[in-house]
C-alpha cells in the first residue's frame, strides 16, 4: 500500500548575540584639549556591556525515517519456520516499505521507528511487520490510539477501534481483533510492543498465529500483587485474662 512521505521537521537556532564595546574618543589637533570622556565617573573606561545569557537550544523532535538499512538483529528475531511452514524473511532491498511508511499510522510513536523487517508464510497465510524504534520505547497500551489505523493498514474495511481487545496470550500482553468482510475468513490481527520493538501481525490459522506470537519477544503481563494475609481471629474458647477464683 503506497504511503506518502512526510517532510522532516526543521528547527532554526537563534543567531549569535554580539557584544557592543564602548570606546572613548580623543580630540585631534595641535594644542587642543581632548573632549571630556563620556565614561561615567567610577566606571572603568572601555568596559563592555554584559552579554545576555543565551537560551538553551531546544532538543530536536524525532522525524520519520524513509530509508531502511539492513538490521540483522531485528531480522534474527523472526523464526525461519513455524509449525513446519517456511517463514519468508526477505532482504530489505526486496521490499519498498520503510520505517517512516508504516510509522505514519502510529503517530508520534511512528516518528521514532528506525528499522523495519517484514516476513510472511504463504500457506496458511500470515503476514508480519516488525519494527525497531528509538527510545523512549512504546508499551503495548501506548498503541491504543493507533489501532484503528493499524487495522485498516492490513486490510480492515474501516477505521474502527471497538473490536480490538487488550488481552494476555501466554506470556504476551497483546491487542487482538478479528477480521471483517474485507479480509479472508478466519483472519485475526495482533499488535504489541516490547523492549524497543513494535509488531503488527495478521494470520488466518489460529495455531500458527499463536506459535508465531510465542516465538517473538513480547511484553509480559504485570505481576499480580499478592493479597495481604488475614490475621487469625481470636479463639472462641480463649479464657478471660482474669478469672475469679
Amino acid at each position: 500500500m503506497p504511503i506518502p512521505s512526510r517532510a522532516a521537521a526543521r528547527l532554526r537556532w537563534p543567531a549569535a548575540i554580539g557584544i557592543v564595546v564602548l570606546v572613548a574618543t580623543a580630540a585631534a589637533g595641535c594644542g587642543q584639549q581632548p573632549y571630556p570622556s563620556s565614561t561615567p565617573s567610577g566606571t572603568p573606561e572601555g568596559s563592555g556591556t554584559p552579554a545576555p545569557t543565551p537560551s538553551p537550544t531546544p532538543t530536536p523532535a524525532p522525524t520519520p525515517v524513509f530509508t531502511n538499512p539492513p538490521d540483522p538483529q531485528l531480522a534474527a528475531l523472526i523464526p525461519t519456520t513455524i509449525l513446519g511452514h517456511v517463514v519468508v524473511i526477505p532482504a530489505v532491498s526486496e521490499f519498498a516499505l520503510t520505517p517512516g511508511d508504516i510509522g505514519l499510522i502510529f503517530g508520534e510513536i511512528g516518528d521514532r521507528f528506525r528499522a523495519l523487517q517484514v516476513a510472511f508464510v504463504e500457506n496458511p497465510r500470515l503476514s508480519l511487520y516488525a519494527v525497531r524504534m528509538d527510545p523512549p520505547f512504546a508499551t503495548t497500551a501506548d498503541l491504543e490510539p493507533y489501532l484503528a489505523a493499524a487495522g485498516e493498514y492490513v486490510g480492515i474495511a474501516g477505521l474502527y477501534r471497538d473490536p480490538w481487545q487488550l488481552t494476555t496470550i501466554g506470556d504476551h500482553v497483546v491487542w487482538v481483533r478479528p477480521g471483517d468482510n474485507a479480509t479472508i475468513a478466519g483472519t485475526v490481527i495482533y499488535a504489541w510492543a516490547t523492549g524497543g520493538y513494535v509488531v503488527l501481525m495478521t494470520g488466518i490459522n489460529d495455531a500458527q498465529n499463536l506459535a508465531m506470537l510465542a516465538a517473538l519477544p513480547g511484553e509480559p503481563p504485570p505481576t499480580p500483587t499478592p493479597a495481604p494475609s488475614a490475621s487469625a481471629p481470636p479463639s472462641a474458647n480463649a479464657s478471660p485474662a482474669a478469672s475469679g477464683g
